[in-house]
């Protein structure tokens, strides 16, 4: 069966996978402002490649996914700042571990089964090494196959899993990280966000203080 996934720019594909990211991983602070999608992003940490996007990209990306329908508008709720949720498991029929697979390597670029067993934590709690791979096998035997196995490389030791929502940059080669040691980036990556929402919230409350 043809493939009917949308094809998304790479600017796309960084920006849904944020949306997807922050709605499994910190859902205190989902749906997002343009701003708090800048600054995740940019994160230097579980991003591959490293980027630096200005809002003007941010806000361009944004419009074009809502036009397909991928992210939609949040209004109300006490906040006055436009925030915005991603639509992927509405489009598609998801559950949420392969979203969070896809999420990886929306993010991250191609991975080993092992790789998005230790990076997958904050997003959906695997069992075991298994069912990762039932899982990419089901996402890439679909009618509508979401992913696909790489040719392993010369000096790869295993075959990395690839998204099919379009073309992506080179990536650099991501060194494996071990359970613990990711561990510890998820702090880092939490921390991170926690300082963002905050540095956003002050913004705010200061031009609210000055108008």
């Amino acid at each position: 069966m043809e493939n009917t996934l949308p094809h998304l720019s790479f600017e796309e594909q960084r920006v849904l996978g944020v949306l997807i990211e922050k709605s499994r991983a910190t859902p205190e602070y989902y749906p997002m402002t343009v701003n708090a999608i800048i600054t995740a992003s940019n994160q230097k940490t579980s991003r591959n490649p490293i980027v630096n996007y200005d809002e003007t990209t941010v806000t361009e990306t944004i419009n074009t996914l809502k036009k397909k329908g991928l992210v939609s508008t949040v209004t109300g709720g006490g906040s006055r700042s436009v925030k915005y949720k991603h639509n992927l498991a509405i489009q598609f029929p998801l559950v949420p571990a392969e979203l969070s697979v896809i999420c990886l390597l929306l993010l991250r670029g191609p991975m080993t089964p092992g790789e998005i067993n230790n990076n997958s934590g904050r997003l959906f709690e695997f069992e075991s090494l298994e069912e990762v791979q039932e899982t990419l096998g089901k996402l890439a035997g679909d009618e509508t196959p979401y992913i696909r196995l790489l040719e392993k490389r010369p000096g790869q030791k295993e075959q990395r899993y690839v998204h099919l929502f379009g073309e992506a940059p080179e990536f650099t080669e991501a060194a494996t990280v071990e359970k613990g040691s990711s561990e510890l980036v998820q702090r880092v990556e939490k921390l991170e966000e926690e300082v963002a929402y905050l540095r956003e919230n002050l913004d705010k409350l200061l031009k609210e203080l000055m108008g």
